[in-house]
């Protein structure tokens, strides 16, 4: 299963944003509209077309016939707001500009036109615009985490180090923003020289981690090598490679990986200000936050256009919100000299098949297997390409090779390669090859629930191990109680075992938790 770009992400920090209570709306976006004005007075038809689409995500088209009904009704407050909103989320912040300025004149406490505003400043080299601007920046609400770092770098771009500095303290009054706060404070000291206070602060970054990320990994190594540390920053890749086994963005860099002192990361209070925007859509990429994901990443690449790890983030985004042509668009940018090309590639062919294109995401992953005969990335997502096709004999092969390329290279084992080919071996009826690849990916990964469900499940459907299938299956409830699927199957295992009291009672439960599944 190919890891996402969530491999960047400060886990800690995104559940202590998500709990803090905050909603951030419907698929329409934040903020909500909220104008005294009706959809009526607007033109209808291209109203209600901007409308729909900007429901289905479909943010292309809705802002389309939004700038059509705007054109007609340029004083329409609604039509301000939902344009504007629309413009800024595709990227077209020239437009978007314009439209913040007269969302402002109707709500002054719009936190995305200030920041859209914001990033205009900083663009335009106006440094006492934005500090304006940051300062500018709620307090409360949603988007109350983008001002701390909006006024630090804002004040780097001024010389005002003990400034930047005292702005990033306000993380402190929120529960879990340590690593995201120690961090940003680590590259505002290295970029001003500090390199005491930089290591100091890198340090304390990676001690209130509680998981080891990618984006603190590489600017920390980043950082030991400039300063003649190499031995630490090669030590440090190694600690990531260990606990984040096959992560695709790691292997992309380390198989390209220069020799000599690299360049810094940040290079000017801008490429600080993109960086902070982006680790917060990194926070945000979740289901719940989508939209929120893709505003703050549009708003790092509009700072900094060629940051890779941004469209890799950007494009994710794009694809789960169901968008793959929009997404492939992002990834044809990535040239392939950049370490991330591999990572680019990837994500290319996931999205070719979302566009039902199966053999040209196939033929693509074979060839980048046949490129790199040393990694495992392209083998491991052809088999989950073939296994989710029903293609399970060819998805075993697949599986099996990436299999054998962890082996020949010593990387560590990975559980989830083990539990891919298990239900790919097992739905080829090859159940003891089967049976031993479920049973290694649960000495790999002990109380998995996935792995405890699947191998539990298939004893009982054979006929074998009945008590300890069902104990399994107990377990995998017990640690994720809310999944309906799992449910269903001790359900399913209390019927097959006479309970039938039991079973109906899972069943109807299971129900509840999936009642769109047939």
């Amino acid at each position: 299963m190919r890891k996402s770009v969530a491999d960047v992400c400060w886990v800690g920090v995104a559940a202590a944003f998500f709990l803090t209570g905050i909603t951030v709306g419907t698929s329409e976006g934040a903020p909500t509209v909220d104008k005294a004005e009706t959809a009526a007075e607007a033109p209808f038809g291209s109203y209600l077309a901007g409308r729909h689409a900007q429901h289905i995500r479909d943010y292309q088209s809705a802002v389309d016939w939004l700038e059509e009904a705007l054109r007609s009704d340029p004083e329409s407050p609604e039509l301000i707001t939902r344009t504007f909103l629309m413009e800024a989320s595709v990227g077209r912040f020239d437009k978007a500009k314009s439209l913040a300025e007269s969302e402002l004149k109707l709500d002054s406490s719009d936190a995305m036109a200030e920041l859209v505003l914001l990033v205009e400043r900083v663009k335009a080299g106006d440094q006492a615009g934005a500090v304006a601007r940051a300062d500018a920046l709620p307090q409360e609400g949603v988007h109350r985490f983008v001002r701390p770092l909006a006024r630090a770098w804002t004040q780097m771009a001024i010389g005002d180090v003990a400034g930047a500095d005292e702005a990033l303290r306000a993380f402190d009054k929120f529960n879990g923003f340590a690593p995201l706060k120690f961090y940003q404070l680590g590259l505002l000291y290295d970029f001003a020289g500090n390199t005491e206070a930089a290591a100091d602060n890198f340090k304390q970054a990676l001690d209130a981690s509680g998981q080891l990320n990618w984006r603190l990994t590489d600017s920390l190594a980043n950082f030991y090598q400039r300063h003649g540390r190499e031995d630490e920053a090669t030590a440090l890749y190694e600690r990531f490679v260990k606990d984040n086994a096959g992560s695709e963005l790691a292997e992309s860099v380390l198989a390209s990986r220069p020799k000599g002192v690299p360049p810094p990361l940040i290079g000017s209070a801008e490429d600080g200000l993109a960086e902070a925007l982006f680790d917060l859509a990194s926070v945000v990429n979740q289901p719940e936050t989508l939209d929120l994901a893709l505003l703050y990443a549009r708003c790092a690449l509009e700072l900094r256009p060629h940051m890779v790890l941004d469209q890799l983030l950007l494009a994710d985004v794009l694809s789960a919100q169901n968008k793959p042509e929009q997404s492939l668009a992002i990834l044809s940018e990535i040239p392939q000299s950049s370490p991330y090309s591999w990572s680019a590639r990837l994500r290319i062919a996931a999205n070719l098949e979302l566009l039902d294109r199966t053999d040209e995401a196939v033929a693509q992953l074979k060839e980048m297997a046949a490129e790199e005969p040393a990694r495992a990335g392209a083998d491991m997502q052809l088999g989950d390409l073939l296994r989710g096709k029903k293609r399970f004999t060819e998805a075993v092969d697949a599986y099996d090779e990436a299999v054998r390329r962890f082996e020949a290279t010593g990387m560590p084992e990975r559980w989830s390669l083990y539990y891919s080919r298990g239900i790919a071996l097992e739905r080829s009826g090859q159940w003891n090859r089967a049976e031993a690849d479920l049973q290694r990916a649960l000495e790999l990964k002990p109380d998995q629930p996935l792995v405890l469900n699947y191998l539990g499940y298939s004893w009982i459907d054979r006929g074998e191990n009945l008590q300890r299938g069902l104990e399994m299956i107990q377990k995998a409830v017990e640690l994720r109680p809310e999944d309906g699927y799992i449910v269903d199957s001790l359900g399913w295992a209390h019927y097959r075992l006479g309970d039938y009291s039991s079973a109906v009672q899972y069943l109807e439960k299971a129900i509840e938790l999936v009642p769109e599944d047939p």
